[in-house]
């Protein structure tokens, strides 16, 4: 149940969790989902404390770079930079190694880094050319704080790469690029709903001239 929630009402995956965990708090997988719902709802300490129990139980590694992500929630890059320097993500999955590596750009993004942000992301993953999972997030990140550092040109050509790979709107990317490429979108609907009100108005005003 929660995990169905997550994505639709985090809060209410939240509510679910505390329940579970009141029922079945030394289950390794409630102690994770309890993790992953405060972590939607931006309750790093509570993520936090719920992530390193599940490890505990599991010896599991996976959840390594949710767990620094939270150290950057709580206001500690500092800390998330640490852990993707650790040996611990050598046994990450290929995946688990790009998300630290996005956590760790992020922390660089947190302390101002910017440079060191965009060196981060730099890497074999990023120069692929297949699409995998992780590919969208990946360059959209990188073109990211391509823009932040002001190299707008570079920014924009890796927002189009990313919308290639975004095959399931994971990004607003495609937002991202029109907005460089100064695009305005119109809302057609209020426009035609604006005149139709006009018009409704007009009509009953001719009524009142009418009577």
């Amino acid at each position: 149940m929660v995990a169905r929630l997550l994505d639709e009402d985090p809060e209410g995956a939240y509510g679910y969790s505390r329940v579970a965990l009141r029922l079945a708090s030394r289950v390794a997988a409630v102690r994770e989902a309890a993790g992953f719902a405060a972590y939607a709802n931006q309750k790093y300490g509570e993520a936090l404390a719920e992530f390193r129990a599940a490890k505990r139980m599991t010896g599991n590694i996976d959840l390594w770079p949710v767990m620094a992500d939270c150290e950057r929630g709580l206001g500690r890059p500092e800390k998330a930079l640490d852990m993707a320097g650790a040996p611990e993500v050598h046994k990450l999955d290929k995946a688990g190694q790009v998300e630290m590596r996005l956590v760790a750009a992020g922390a660089r993004r947190d302390m101002e880094q910017l440079d060191a942000a965009i060196v981060t992301l730099q890497s074999p993953e990023l120069a692929a050319n297949s699409v995998q999972p992780w590919t969208a997030r990946l360059r959209y990140a990188y073109a990211d704080a391509l823009l932040a550092a002001g190299r707008e040109s570079e920014a924009r050509e890796w927002f189009a790469k990313a919308v290639e790979a975004d095959r399931d709107g994971s990004t607003d990317a495609s937002d991202r690029l029109a907005e460089l490429d100064g695009v305005e979108f119109v809302d057609v609907m209020t426009d035609d709903e604006s005149d139709t009100d006009d018009e409704s108005d007009g009509g009953d005003s001719s009524e009142e001239e009418k009577d």
